[in-house]
């Protein structure tokens, strides 16, 4: 992501725009001078700013596991690390002077208009307070006024006025400043009356509403588009009411579309949907924590299990964590250093993706769900979060597939695009199936398998799911219609083996926790089937 930000950042320069600018340094004094006299306008030119800054703040649930309210914790947190990011005063300014950012009219390119009220109302302010001062040092000064009790009172009474207008104003600045907006919550959160307090929830919103407000205002100054980042792990160590309450924080600060959050929830679904089940948020979904996180995340990556390469490099980052062995990084970089030195080339790097390969990838994986002679568009779900999570999955998976050193291994674009609907529209059917492409691989099938179609394979082991249905009741609630399951892989999209042995390394949208549950069940089937067939015993004779 920082990458990206980079890249895009550069890429608005070269388009000649303006430069973006930083509410730091005389940048502070700038930023404060908008907040108190101008008014932000969201232009055309500023919605087609392509550049982008990420606020990236980590989310620990674990460290905040001992409140009574987790979700409190999540919304305290985001709180500080915005007050943190751009700067206590600026924030606290926008609380007392600030002005939410509206649309242009027309076609108007000015983004910042005068607050003509404001301006007026300080002038007159100071004028008035210039009037009593004068008045003031007039009647104790002047010879032959001094002894005129009635105007001293008339220049007291018209600063003290004046005067009051202005202090209050600094005074609200003041204690915005002094008194942040995790104070606030933590405050309300250590109230007596937290238990019966109707308006709690209503004032955590208002907060978050002003940081949104606030982060819109910067977009319009900074000349960029700006997206915080929150990264919740750990939640599934904590208690069940808890993962509950924070994934309902998630979908509260979510609930806005022009929200500036994005949510990155690093969990294991195998410990976090038991979690749900067992809490009263899944009253009306079945009971089904499957559902619940389906209705939550927009963008499923499940990530799949370690290579051999991948076990090496994770041990290797291990190792150098070790104080005692840190000297080996020292000496292999001495080592690079020398041979740098002495004209040696550098082992060659892993060629990257060519980028026009994957946006061409890309676009025919989208037209083939477009186009209306092709049967993978009566495959799509009609549910408009489901269609949203294929149409983000598809992009990573023709990207992961390019990836790969022997590349997609004669798959088409529309291959991996119907195997990404595949394993949404039927997660627990795939997963059997792939479960048992996985037993068939490490018992060392025959070399004619990998040209075994999945449905036939599916045919073949349907009756051993069958007695698992009801441990895996709330997986198969997962899966669509089992007729367009037929008639997908019979006559539509007939993958075979050797299809999901690569596209199997490149699917991201299939939890593979479910997998992993049915071949414990297989497991344990197989085990007690054998434990009560007859065992044979041949009676040999002594002699």
């Amino acid at each position: 992501m920082r990458e990206e930000m980079a890249q895009q950042e550069e890429a608005e320069l070269h388009r000649g725009h303006q430069k973006p600018r930083s509410p730091k340094g005389w940048g502070l004094l700038l930023v404060l001078w908008y907040l108190a006299f101008y008014k932000p306008i969201i232009t055309e030119s500023h919605l087609r700013r392509k550049n982008i800054q990420f606020i990236f703040i980590r989310f620990s649930a674990w460290q905040y596991a001992g409140c009574d309210k987790l979700w409190a914790g999540l919304v305290t947190t985001l709180c500080d690390s915005i007050r943190h990011h751009f700067g206590a005063l600026p924030l606290s300014v926008y609380h007392v002077m600030g002005t939410r950012p509206r649309f242009a009219s027309g076609f108007s390119q000015q983004e910042w208009v005068l607050k003509r009220g404001t301006c007026l109302k300080l002038w007159g302010m100071l004028f008035i307070l210039a009037v009593g001062l004068t008045i003031l040092l007039v009647a104790l000064l002047v010879p032959g006024i001094k002894d005129h009790h009635a105007l001293k009172v008339v220049g007291s009474a018209v600063t003290s006025l004046s005067g009051s207008g202005l202090a209050v104003g600094a005074f609200s600045i003041l204690k915005n400043l002094l008194v942040s907006e995790k104070q606030k919550i933590e405050r309300l959160t250590n109230s007596e009356r937290f238990a019966s307090q109707l308006g709690f929830m209503s004032k955590v919103r208002k907060e978050v509403e002003v940081l949104v407000d606030f982060l819109a205002f910067m977009e319009v100054f900074e000349r960029r588009q700006l997206r915080v980042v929150l990264e919740i792990t750990n939640l599934d160590i904590c208690y069940p009411e808890k993962v509950a309450g924070v994934l309902n924080a998630m979908n509260t600060l979510l609930s806005d579309a022009n929200a500036p959050f994005i949510f990155l929830l690093a969990v294991d679904p195998s410990v976090i949907v038991p979690c749900l089940e067992q809490t009263g948020c899944m009253k009306g979904l079945a009971d089904n924590g499957y559902l619940y996180l389906n209705r939550t995340v927009t963008l499923p990556f499940s990530i799949p299990e370690m290579g051999a390469r991948s076990r090496l490099r994770f041990l290797e980052a291990a190792v150098q964590t070790r104080e005692d062995l840190l000297y080996r990084i020292i000496t292999r970089n001495v080592e690079r250093r020398r041979a740098k030195c002495r004209g040696v080339p550098a082992p060659p790097s892993r060629p990257e993706v060519d980028e026009d390969e994957a946006v061409r990838w890309i676009h025919e994986a989208f037209h083939c769900l477009h186009a209306a002679d092709d049967p993978l568009a009566r495959y799509l779900p009609t549910s408009g979060a489901h269609v949203h999570r294929i149409v983000n999955t598809i992009p990573v998976t023709l990207r992961l597939l390019l990836h790969r050193p022997e590349g997609a291994a004669g798959l088409t674009p529309r291959a991996a695009a119907a195997w990404v609907v595949l394993a949404d529209r039927w997660p627990c059917r795939l997963s059997w199936l792939l479960q048992c492409l996985e037993d068939a691989w490490q018992s060392q099938e025959a070399p004619d398998f990998e040209a075994r179609t999945l449905w036939s394979l599916f045919q073949e082991n349907v009756g051993e799911l069958s007695a698992l249905r009801q441990p895996l009741h709330n997986a198969l609630s997962l899966d669509g219609d089992p007729e367009l399951f037929q008639t997908f892989l019979a006559r539509d999209f007939p993958f075979t083996a050797q299809d999901a042995r690569v596209l199997l390394a490149a699917t991201v949208n299939l939890d593979h926790s479910i997998r992993q549950r049915m071949g414990l069940l297989r497991g344990l089937d197989r085990l007690q089937k054998a434990a009560a067939a007859p065992v044979s015993r041949s009676v040999q004779c002594p002699h």
